[in-house]
């Protein structure tokens, strides 16, 4: 069973049937009990990084996470999703996060474009990945597929080794991690079409 995570903040029922459309049922919850028992867990999530671990933790989820994850069990985030993996976000002061994977959270800076245009933020849109390393979550797709991001902040791990694509946006930053178990892409891969389906996919073929 695939449980996608409820805690107030995300685009659970979009997430949920790009599942549903690859062939694999997926169960919105907002019951910590729920997660502990699923063989694989997806953490979504769009707002602001202190409002998010707040209601996680209010919501009971933190313990549950961190379980799932040491277990081994395949774990996904997606946008905020990932952001909320790291140890820290500067995001409207500096929040503690997860700390399942060292790094900090980021604001874009403005007006690095090579090309001399100024970098509009929030990075909205389509964008290209460049592939790193080996994450099961890219079977099947190539360097240079184009995915969905909507964001204005992104992740800088400490050890880049966890990077598992980058993405050119004034700057080359981290646009997907994996570590053992763990995955997360800091773009919609159930807003990106094909090749984001593909990725669901494979997650869901992952053995538990």
């Amino acid at each position: 069973m695939i449980a996608i995570i409820d805690y107030g903040m995300g685009n659970l029922r979009s997430v949920q049937k790009a599942f549903e459309k690859v062939g694999f049922e997926a169960a919105v919850t907002s019951e910590p009990k729920v997660v502990l028992e699923a063989d694989k867990v997806v953490l979504p999530g769009v707002g602001a990084f202190a409002d998010c671990m707040h209601n996680l933790e209010q919501g009971g989820f933190i313990e549950p996470i961190l379980k799932v994850i040491a277990d081994g069990r395949p774990f996904l985030g997606i946008c905020l999703g990932l952001q909320l993996l790291f140890t820290e976000s500067e995001e409207f002061g500096i929040h503690k996060g997860l700390n399942v994977i060292p790094g900090r959270v980021l604001r874009f800076p403005e007006g690095l474009a090579e090309n001399g245009e100024a970098l509009k933020v929030p990075h909205m849109g389509w964008n290209q990945l460049t592939l790193c390393g080996d994450s099961p979550l890219f079977k099947g797709v190539e360097a240079g597929t184009n995915v969905y991001f909507v964001h204005s902040y992104f992740v800088k791990p400490d050890d880049e080794s966890v990077v598992a694509a980058k993405t050119a946006y004034g700057m080359e930053f981290c646009s997907a991690i994996r570590r053992d178990n763990v995955m997360a892409t800091q773009f919609h891969p159930e807003k990106s079409q094909e090749k984001g389906l593909q990725m669901l996919k494979n997650f869901a073929e992952l053995k538990a």
